[in-house]
């Protein structure tokens, strides 16, 4: 149900001569929401991400993978047209309402779904405003808006403009093209191309024919993720992580939203595999959140046999994968938030992130300044080779031997 609505045009002028007024509404209930969220994903001029598909917010708020107060923030035009929707989680983080778009760091992008491209050029005072106002009635303290893109797919993201902080790390893309082959060939250099067939040819001789999959059903998808957590929980434990994927309502979630299926027969997140095809051994798995534009690079891992790891099954799956997305007419490819090797060698685009907090009181205020601190603090250290290598090996120290 509807818990909030505000009509804004007689409270904000300004956003009234230049929208022609705007109407904010709060959801409570995702269900309520459904017809007219998928409404806006339809649009062909749709802005959005992956992330900001229903389908994908619905898996991940149904698994239970995340605590918190849902708030679907929609705002209207005058003629009653939805121009923007922001899933939120309202928590309490040391005692003040802070809220959050739904997906953590599970979600690359927490960019709002705009209706169409226009509707993002709404300016971001105007958009704060209209934040703090439906914050005030909400009972939030704070937005804490990370992984924001300052643009994206051309357009420019209002919450991308705020006086935000950098985020600690950007993600890496790149444009694909009508041409599968051409493609290829554009992102893997010929040498790159020869040396991956030499791999390709190896693992062959050393393990049978293979074969590139994507998860066509459950049990597919099941298999591809159990390979996935047993290489990840090692891969974590070794560096002195904590496993963000052991939780059992994260599984349940990754489960379905690879399981689930549109009225296209897409799922939120595709999962794909390199195999021996004789035996069914999974040598690396990739996964990640889609829509009709674009495949975005959640989780990866390989197995790390050595007699498997000299073969770089990683590398030959993200070939297969480009390759893939292209041919089943994608525009854009990135793999995610976070600096690798892999992702640098074939991405030609950094999508620069910020960290946006709008505080909404006085509390908010002061949560908000720890919250900035934080985040520079965080971008100091990742962004600095020196700090870096000194965090991680003390995180190895405290994790102890293995």
């Amino acid at each position: 149900m509807a818990v909030l609505v505000h009509d804004l045009t007689g409270a904000a002028m300004v956003n009234e001569r230049m929208h022609g007024g705007l109407r904010a509404e709060v959801w409570t209930d995702l269900g309520s929401v459904e017809a007219l969220w998928r409404g806006m994903e339809a649009a062909p001029d749709c802005l959005g991400t992956p992330y900001q598909r229903f389908d994908w917010v619905a898996a991940y708020l149904r698994a239970g993978a995340e605590a918190g107060d849902l708030r679907v923030v929609v705002l209207r035009d005058a003629k009653g047209r939805p121009r923007l929707l922001l899933p939120l989680l309202v928590r309490r983080e040391h005692g003040v309402r802070v809220a959050r778009v739904v997906g953590a760091t599970h979600a690359n992008y927490h960019l709002p779904l705009f209706a169409a491209r226009e509707a993002a050029a709404i300016p971001a005072e105007d958009l704060t405003a209209l934040l703090v106002t439906v914050g005030r009635e909400a009972g939030i303290d704070a937005y804490g808006l990370s992984h924001q893109p300052r643009a994206w797919d051309g357009a420019v993201n209002p919450l991308g403009l705020l006086r935000a902080e950098a985020a600690p790390s950007d993600a890496y893309g790149l444009m694909l093209g009508p041409d599968p082959e051409a493609t290829v060939k554009r992102v893997f250099s010929a040498d790159a191309r020869k040396k991956l067939r030499a791999k390709e040819k190896r693992l062959v001789e050393s393990f049978g024919p293979v074969a590139y999959r994507r998860a066509a059903c459950p049990d597919e998808a099941a298999a591809f993720l159990a390979a996935f957590y047993l290489r990840k929980s090692a891969r974590f434990a070794s560096l002195g992580i904590a496993d963000p994927y052991a939780g059992e309502p994260i599984r349940r979630f990754l489960a379905a939203a690879a399981a689930a299926r549109e009225t296209d027969g897409a799922p939120a997140i595709e999962l794909y595999a390199l195999v021996a095809r004789d035996s069914g051994r999974i040598f690396a798995t990739f996964g990640g959140a889609v829509n009709a534009d674009r495949f975005s690079g959640m989780m990866t891992a390989f197995d790390p046999d050595p007699e498997v790891a000299r073969s770089s099954p990683g590398d030959l799956l993200l070939q297969h994968l480009v390759r893939d997305q292209a041919a089943r007419g994608r525009r854009a490819f990135d793999l995610g938030v976070g600096e690798a090797r892999y992702k640098a060698s074939i991405c030609d685009e950094t999508i620069e992130l910020v960290d946006a907090v709008i505080p909404v009181t006085l509390r908010g205020r002061a949560y908000g300044a720890a919250l900035r601190g934080r985040t520079r603090l965080k971008c100091r250290i990742k962004r600095s080779p020196r700090l870096w290598d000194w965090f991680q090996r003390a995180r190895r120290l405290r994790a102890g031997p293995r």
